[in-house]
């Protein structure tokens, strides 16, 4: 099959690899589209701790079912499916004892496991032909089926907006509120869509690129801001009536948006620090703003394989316009073009097409 093999920080080779085999409690799947994620960029560009090369990245998959092993149940060839990228481990003391607080894979809590694994990390991924889900990932649900509603393109950006809710959850946004987004790549504007589907008021993203900002626009946020224009905490307080955000998403690896987020704050907010920040994590703020203003501080990462299925069904009701976000498509072939065309600020969210 064809394969595109990360090698290396800039190396990304277009490859013939054997086709997957198939064990008896393991499922293989074409891979009918890939799209591209900041996490692959940054692994191109970078490297990653848990990818080890070579390796087969990629891990926003749709596909279809092409074998299955003998000892699989309730799989079959000719399904259509997403599948979900983190993989439990259920190997550790917490889950051989039971469900307790810190048996997280039990829980059904695989992102906070210390030591899940992932497609297209640990695992090959779906920048190739054919993609195989370990048994263990076969076992826990991580192979979902699509509605009929849900087209191959769609349910690729299944894992994103996973990750997206998984967020949101956090901040339980109610009717009215004030909603601060940083970021105007894709994860910004699924983080508006999901802001207007819990009911949120006001909407305002803010980015640094304008060219970015200009393709956000589509989602109809009530007022965009460039960082070149201005204090974004100023203009905030201006628009809240001096009151401040009552939700502040920070979706940017910029850590100078962290800063701003919790500047800008209403009392009683809750404020998501969602992206991780490179190269410099580190930020001072003051404690008794966040005291004295019962100010709420959260934590993202990942996703659960029942936020897929969440978000399978806020795509299948239409209450999410996965369409909205594709702006390209392209033959695995093109994948490293593609990847420097996000870079460069020419589309949202790149399809990968492995069959085309």
């Amino acid at each position: 099959m064809k394969a595109a093999v990360f090698k290396g920080p800039k190396q990304l080779d277009m490859e013939t690899v054997p086709d997957p085999e198939c064990g008896p409690d393991e499922v293989i799947v074409r891979v009918d589209v890939c799209a591209v994620c900041g996490t692959d960029i940054r692994i191109y560009n970078y490297g990653q701790a848990n990818v080890i090369p070579p390796q087969i990245i990629g891990h926003e998959i749709a596909g279809e079912i092409v074998e299955v092993g003998r000892d699989v149940s309730g799989h079959h060839v000719g399904d259509r499916v997403t599948v979900a990228t983190p993989v439990a481990s259920l190997d550790c003391k917490f889950c051989k004892e039971g469900d307790g607080p810190r048996a997280y894979c039990r829980r059904r809590q695989v992102n906070r496991c210390n030591d899940f694994k992932a497609l297209g990390y640990h695992f090959p991924g779906g920048f190739a032909q054919f993609m195989k889900v370990p048994g263990i990932a076969v076992s826990y649900g991580n192979i979902i089926n699509l509605p009929d509603s849900v087209t191959m393109e769609q349910a690729s950006l299944v894992e994103p907006l996973s990750c997206c809710l998984n967020g949101m959850q956090f901040l339980k946004v109610q009717k009215g509120d004030s909603v601060v987004v940083f970021g105007s790549g894709t994860i910004g504007c699924m983080m508006v869509e999901l802001a207007k589907a819990y009911g949120a008021g006001q909407i305002i993203v803010v980015g640094r690129s304008k060219d970015r900002l200009a393709l956000a626009e589509r989602f109809n946020a009530d007022l965009y801001l460039s960082v070149l224009d201005g204090d974004p905490v100023e203009k905030v307080k201006e628009v809240t009536d001096g009151f401040g955000a009552d939700i502040v998403i920070c979706c940017t690896s910029d850590v100078s948006a962290n800063t701003s987020a919790l500047a800008m704050a209403a009392k009683g907010s809750r404020v998501s620090f969602f992206a991780g920040v490179k190269p410099d994590p580190v930020i001072q703020f003051d404690c008794n703003h966040l005291h004295y203003n019962e100010i709420s501080l959260f934590g993202a990462f990942a996703s659960t394989v029942e936020q897929y299925q969440t978000c399978l069904e806020l795509i299948a009701d239409k209450k999410i316009d996965a369409d909205k976000f594709i702006t390209s498509r392209f033959p695995l072939d093109d994948l490293k073009e593609s990847i420097e065309n996000t870079v460069n600020v020419k589309g949202l969210k790149m399809l990968s097409l492995p069959q085309a």
